[in-house]
C-alpha cells in the first residue's frame, strides 16, 4: 500500500469548504456577539471524532511540514492521549484530554485542523439524509450568551452545516473513487490519526 494523498483539485476544494465554513462561523459569532477572548475553557480538550480519509490526509499534509523534533513531540503526546482516552472509555467516562496538537492553548496545526474543530462553538443546524433536522447549541460559553440575549435558544442565528458536509462527502468520494468499498469506515480522534500515521491507499 502507498500513502493516500489529496490531488491538487481536491486539496483546493477542501480548502474552499473550510473557507466557507469560516465565513459562516464568523457571521453567526458576530450576530450573537460570541468571542473566544478570555474564555476560561479550551475547546481542544473536547472529545471529537473524525470520519473522513480526506481530512486525515489533509491533517498529515500539515504534520509533514513540521520539523522532525516538533513532530516527534506531537507523536509522543498523541500516544499518551490514546492511552488515556482508552482508560477513560474503559471506565465508561467521556475522555476530556488536551489535544496533542495544542501547545500553550494554541493549535500547532491550525490551518490543517478538521472540520469539526472549525465548526465547534456557535449554534449550528444539520439536515441528515433521512430528512431529520438537528440543531446544535454550541459551546458552553455560546449557550450562556444565547440565554442572555434570546428568550428561546431556537431564536438565535445558527450556522447551516448541511451543504458544507455534502461537499465534504463529495471530496471523500472523489478521493477514494471506485475503490471506496475497500476502505473501512473510520472513527478516529486526531491523536489516533497521528499515531497511525498517514492514511494508506487500498487499491490492490
Amino acid at each position: 500500500m502507498s500513502v493516500l494523498q489529496l490531488p491538487s483539485e481536491l486539496l483546493l476544494e477542501l480548502e474552499a469548504i473550510y473557507a466557507a465554513m469560516a465565513a459562516g462561523y464568523d457571521t453567526v459569532a458576530e450576530a450573537i456577539s460570541l468571542t473566544c477572548d478570555q474564555c476560561p475553557d479550551n475547546c481542544c480538550d473536547s472529545w471529537f471524532l473524525h470520519y473522513t480519509y480526506c481530512e486525515w490526509a489533509y491533517l498529515w499534509l500539515g504534520l509533514e511540514q513540521l520539523d522532525s523534533t516538533l513532530l516527534e513531540e506531537i507523536r509522543q503526546r498523541a500516544r499518551k492521549y490514546v492511552h488515556l482516552s482508552q482508560q477513560a472509555m474503559a471506565a465508561e467516562t467521556r475522555p476530556q484530554i488536551m489535544c496533542p496538537l495544542n501547545e500553550a492553548g494554541r493549535c500547532q496545526l491550525y490551518h490543517h485542523r478538521p472540520m469539526i474543530c472549525r465548526s465547534h462553538g456557535v449554534p449550528a443546524t444539520l439536515t441528515s439524509p433521512n430528512g431529520r433536522r438537528q440543531r446544535f447549541p454550541g459551546c458552553f460559553r455560546c449557550q450562556d450568551v444565547v440565554r442572555e440575549r434570546y428568550s428561546q435558544p431556537e431564536l438565535a442565528p445558527a450556522m447551516e452545516r448541511t451543504a458544507l458536509l455534502r461537499r465534504l462527502v463529495q471530496v471523500e468520494q472523489r478521493l477514494l473513487g471506485n475503490e471506496r468499498t475497500k476502505y473501512p469506515k473510520i472513527r478516529l480522534s486526531i491523536a489516533e490519526m497521528i499515531v497511525q500515521g498517514p492514511p494508506q491507499r487500498h487499491d490492490g
